[in-house]
Order: structure tokens, then C-alpha cells, then sequence
């Protein structure tokens, strides 16, 4: 039986899926599937205390995030979600490194809101993009704040129809360090808090 340690250690050294081979790929989401069947918390929307908070991703199968990394002279830094459960927002940010400098950051905001004990509907509002000397990007809890006090940066800040561009996300297994989540496009999400 796979247990946290052994998921924590199959996704170590993988660049959050992206040195994956198709055989360690197996090897994780199976361990993963193990991992959920022992979920400590099957209702982890009830879990508000565990869910909070800022989390680093540790591995995923999303071809959206992944595909960051193949942009020209550009590659995929930490990846963070930060879920504020109070206001129902999610806001996931990713570090952009390339050319001294020029090292960039993408962001997303959503608001999300429960449809049932273990699914939310996550309708996304902004996106913003730009290098992160131009933000003044120093840590992602700094940069949230900076977005909650309706702060307008020097970068592609726009504004997204959340009618126009939302999806669901079910978190699988959620502990007081560890979750998982499957999205909507059939992406598996490893994350660890921070």
C-alpha cells in the first residue's frame, strides 16, 4: 500500500510533471489514486482550516501549466495557489525565469463557489501578466495582498468575463500539509502548504 511519503517521493526530482517519464507518470497517478481511497477528510470543503492558506504545486498533468515552460527563453518557476476560503477566492501564480531581468510572473484570479461536499465551480476574474522587477514582486502572499487592495500593475492586467472562462475542480484528498485536487480537463494537481 502507497502511503504520503512514497507519493511525496515518486513526484521529488519530476519539475512538477514536466521530467516525468510515461512509466513515472503511471507510477504517480497510481500512487495518487491509493492515496485518495485513504482520504482523512472525504467532505474537505467542511475542512475550512486545512483548505486555507497559500500551497506550493508539487506535480500536475495540466497541459495549460506545463506548457509554460516551452515559451521561448522562459522557464516554469514555482507554481503556488493560494485559497481564501473566508472570501471564496483562489488566486494561482506562477513564476516565469529567462534572461536576467526579464523574469515573469502569471497570475489568476477566481472566485469559487461549493456544489457539493467535495466539488467547487471556480469562475475566474482577472489575469495578470508582466515581469516581476515591474510588479515589484517579492513573495506570493505580498503580491495577493497587493491584488486585494485593488492594485493596478505595470503588466497585462485585464479584467476576465467569469461567465466566459470557469470550470470545476474536486479535491481528492486533503490532509493538514498535503492536497489533491482533479480539474475539469481531466488534470490530476499535487500541492503541499507553505
Amino acid at each position: 500500500m502507497i502511503g504520503k511519503s512514497e507519493l511525496l517521493e515518486a513526484c521529488a526530482g519530476k519539475n512538477r510533471g514536466l521530467l516525468a517519464t510515461n512509466v513515472e507518470r503511471q507510477a504517480i497517478l497510481s500512487a495518487i489514486a491509493q492515496l485518495e481511497g485513504r482520504n482523512p477528510n472525504p467532505r474537505p470543503l467542511e475542512a475550512a482550516e486545512l483548505l486555507d492558506g497559500d500551497w506550493r504545486l508539487l506535480y500536475t498533468t495540466s497541459k495549460g501549466l506545463l506548457k509554460i515552460d516551452r515559451l521561448p527563453l522562459a522557464k516554469l518557476g514555482e507554481i503556488y495557489q493560494s485559497i481564501r476560503v473566508k472570501d471564496a477566492k483562489i488566486y494561482n501564480i506562477a513564476e516565469i525565469y529567462g534572461l536576467p531581468l526579464l523574469e515573469g510572473l502569471v497570475s489568476v484570479s477566481a472566485r469559487f463557489e461549493a456544489v457539493s461536499e467535495r466539488r467547487v465551480t471556480v469562475k475566474f476574474e482577472r489575469n495578470i501578466t508582466g515581469l516581476q522587477r515591474l510588479i515589484r514582486y517579492q513573495s506570493p502572499a505580498q503580491f495577493i495582498e497587493k491584488i486585494e487592495a485593488g492594485q493596478k500593475f505595470m503588466a497585462i492586467d485585464a479584467e476576465i468575463n467569469p461567465d466566459r472562462r470557469q470550470g470545476w475542480l474536486d479535491i481528492t484528498y486533503l490532509d493538514n500539509n498535503l492536497r489533491i485536487g482533479r480539474g475539469n480537463e481531466g488534470s490530476v494537481f499535487v500541492l503541499t502548504k507553505i
